[in-house]
């Protein structure tokens, strides 16, 4: 390998580690013999695609039971940038970062950020899942309401209700530069979640365009023209357009921030009278305390208000904030969790269903948990077990609910 005789040291070590499959150092060195056979000049792609993934294959089978070393994570991460996976190579490199490299060692892998950054084209993602749900229309389990002190009994098809649902979505986005600093943003993406019930089905698709500013080596904006539109039970419920501002910026070697701010003008098919502007304004920030532990946190602001004034009561203001975790564990586990709460203010109230008269107020819990094994792979996809837990209560009758759901994914960044 000193000598760069890369196909060589492949030859030798291939059944070394085919024997001795814990060998650590074996394996290691087979990782960089294969990356640095991978870019041979002249070499054919596929040839080269498959030597890289021979390279990728055996850093992340060290990284299974250590996901600690960093040395091995930035060879990973180097992997990932020449196959031109930069969405994996930015994450390893970041972590890289969060291991306490040599400055020298630090000053390259943010040039090669800043090569990501630069060169970014496509960014695509896709999924599917088996979503169980206790309650998949979010509803009321309160049987009885009180109206002016008599007591009424709902229907039972205004109850909650169980379900499988089977969801996937898919979305990308490509990146035209227009000059050293500028490019030009297009995606989109959709979603759809099936149930037997097809009043509960729900299909989302949204699209964006606009350019992207990068401001400096660590900042950048965007400005984009944003379209959106919902579909409830096969039928189209409401569009929206508008233009939303994405800002980002890293703050130092583990800490980044974003910014998002965005208005939509709503307009409903049916539901005329709820048309109206909707704006939200989000702050984010994502800490990489070790190599293996990601911190995140978020909090935001949102306002609905129709336009008409028979939907006052409707116009509602919403707070939320949601810290975070992930963690990398021996045994190819992969470990997150996150708790949100949310408070959503109303104009007015609900007739006699709110209580003591008062403006309707809810508050909103989540508490999730997933599991990944990061080992299994097919075809780039690895499978997740994510678990929710939603409770909301309020002063206004059959609106408070509780529901617990689960997904089983297959999720793949590319």
């Amino acid at each position: 390998m000193a000598q760069r005789r890369f196909d060589a040291a492949l030859a030798l070590l291939r059944p070394l580690v085919a024997r001795h499959p814990g060998h650590s150092n074996a394996r290691f060195l087979r990782g960089r013999a294969a990356f640095g056979a991978a870019r041979k000049p002249g070499l054919e792609e596929e040839a080269r695609e498959a030597l890289l993934d021979e390279a990728v294959a055996s850093f992340r089978f060290m990284l299974i039971d250590r996901p600690g070393l960093v040395r091995v994570r930035l060879e990973l991460a180097r992997t990932f940038f020449h196959k031109r996976e930069d969405s994996l190579a930015r994450e390893n490199f970041e972590r890289v970062l969060a291991g306490r490299p040599h400055p020298a060692v630090a000053a390259n892998v943010r040039r090669f950020l800043g090569a990501i950054r630069a060169r970014k084209r496509w960014n695509l993602h896709a999924g599917a899942a088996l979503a169980p749900d206790t309650n998949i229309g979010r509803r009321s389990g309160e049987r009885i309401v009180y109206l002016w002190g008599l007591p009424f009994r709902r229907s039972e098809d205004s109850l909650p209700r169980s379900g499988v649902g089977l969801s996937a979505w898919a979305g990308g986005e490509y990146q035209h530069p227009l000059g050293r600093r500028l490019r030009l943003r297009a995606g989109g993406s959709v979603s759809r979640r099936e149930y037997a019930a097809a009043e509960f089905d729900r299909t989302f698709a949204s699209g964006h365009a606009g350019p992207r500013w990068l401001v400096d080596a660590d900042s950048e904006v965007s400005l984009l023209a944003s379209v959106r539109r919902l579909w409830r039970g096969g039928a189209p419920d409401f569009d929206e357009y508008g233009i939303r501002i994405e800002a980002a910026r890293r703050l130092n070697r583990r800490l980044t921030a974003g910014v998002l701010a965005s208005w939509h003008k709503r307009a409903h098919r049916l539901a005329t009278w709820l048309d109206g502007p909707v704006m939200d304004v989000s702050v984010r920030a994502g800490f990489v305390a070790l190599p293996a532990v990601r911190l995140n946190a978020a909090a935001g602001w949102a306002r609905e208000r129709p336009d008409a004034a028979v939907a006052r009561r409707f116009r509602h203001t919403r707070w939320w904030v949601r810290p975070g975790v992930s963690v990398d564990l021996p045994w190819g586990v992969t470990l997150g969790g996150s708790a949100e709460w949310r408070r959503t203010g109303f104009d007015g109230t609900f007739g006699a269903l709110t209580r003591s008269g008062r403006s309707r107020r809810d508050g909103t819990r989540f508490l999730r948990a997933s599991i990944n094994k990061r080992d299994w792979t097919l075809l780039g996809f690895s499978p997740r077990l994510s678990l929710v837990h939603e409770r909301r209560d309020s002063n206004t009758q059959g609106v408070g609910y509780t529901r617990t759901g689960g997904e089983l994914s297959i999720v793949r960044q590319f």
